[in-house]
Order: C-alpha cells, then structure tokens, then sequence
C-alpha cells in the first residue's frame, strides 16, 4: 500500500520565540491561536491516521487543528539532555565550543541527550512502521498525518531523500509547516504540501 504522509510542526511556543530550547512546554495563547488560524489552510483528509508526539506543545496543536490523535514516541523532539529550558544565548557563552559542534556535526551530543544521527535512526524506525497504520479497508494510498517537531521533520527528509544526516543545518522548518512524503513501490519521495 502507498502512504502519504503529512507533517506539521507545532505551532509556536513561549520557549521557540525566547530562543530556549524546549522543556515540555505547552502552547501560549499566540500559539493556540496560530494553530487555530491554521486549520483552515491545512488540508487534511478526514480518513487520515494521526499521530503526534508525546510533547505538550505538539498535543495542545493537534487540539487546536480539532485532529484527534495516537500518541507515537517515534515522534517525540530530539531529547536536548542537559540543555532543556536552556537559552541558546546563555550556551554560547558557556559552552560555545559544545554548541558549534552541535550546531553542525549531526553526530554531536555534548549535552548528554540525542545526537541528530540517533534522531534519523529513531525517525526511520518510526517510518517502517507506517504500514502497521490503522486504516479501514483496502486502499490503494493511506493517509497519515503526524504533528511533530522541527527537528523530527528534518530527520524524517534525511531519511526519505537517503542524505547525509550532515545537512540537518541546512533544512529550515517553521512552525506550523507541512512537509508531505510519499512512499510507494519505489521508496520514499519529498513531495510540496497542498496547501
């Protein structure tokens, strides 16, 4: 069976906007209304399967969107290990040499969390495991959309493209933004979003 599949990042948080990195923080008004804005322009089919990842910020947004989803781990935010809550401008001054290898070596964890290699290896799990989707009868496509994290989406392009992990640094992902990839016979392809 072909899958479609439709990520979103979550909307904006407090954390996002004051350059933190997250700790498990929920939408603020601006991005319950953001995400509220966003439900008309998103297209999601109604016989969609829907996951989102075990985050506050990504639950509150598949609320926000009025999608009611399964809980996946796969799709949980890169784990920052020490730097959770953490500013980034506060880490360049303590610890610039750690940051600017993070920053662009995907296989860096001086934080004590995932490196962005371990994030695609968990992202590519978590595709394989697509076909298992519920879905009601045959089909010849099976919708799937997944309201995740920046960093997710990333690792989920490297996996479907079979890039190099080292261009992360290189792949922007705003809030609220959709990525749709498509497997078929021929392996996963990158796909624009309708929108």
């Amino acid at each position: 069976m072909d899958i479609r599949l439709l990520l979103i990042s979550h909307a904006s948080t407090a954390a996002m906007r004051a350059a933190r990195f997250p700790a498990d923080d929920p939408l603020d008004a601006r991005g319950l209304a953001e995400a509220g804005a966003a439900r008309a322009r998103l297209s999601i089919p109604d016989d969609a399967a829907v996951f989102v990842s075990p985050a506050v910020c990504a639950r509150d947004t598949a609320s926000a969107l009025g999608l009611s989803a399964a809980v996946h781990k796969g799709l949980a935010d890169l784990d920052y290990g020490l730097w959770h809550g953490r500013r980034l401008a506060d880490l360049a001054v303590e610890a610039p040499q750690d940051l600017g290898a993070w920053t662009y070596d995907p296989d860096a964890a001086a934080h004590g969390g995932e490196s962005f290699s371990q994030l695609v290896k968990r992202v590519g799990l978590w595709l394989d495991t697509l076909d298992d989707a519920s879905s009601e009868g045959p089909r010849d496509t099976q919708n799937v959309v997944a309201i995740t994290h920046a960093p997710v989406i990333r690792a989920a392009l490297v996996c479907a493209l079979a890039a190099s992990p080292a261009v992360f640094s290189r792949i922007e992902i705003a809030p609220l933004s959709t990525v749709q990839l498509r497997r078929s016979r021929r392996g996963w392809t990158w796909w624009p979003a309708s929108q």
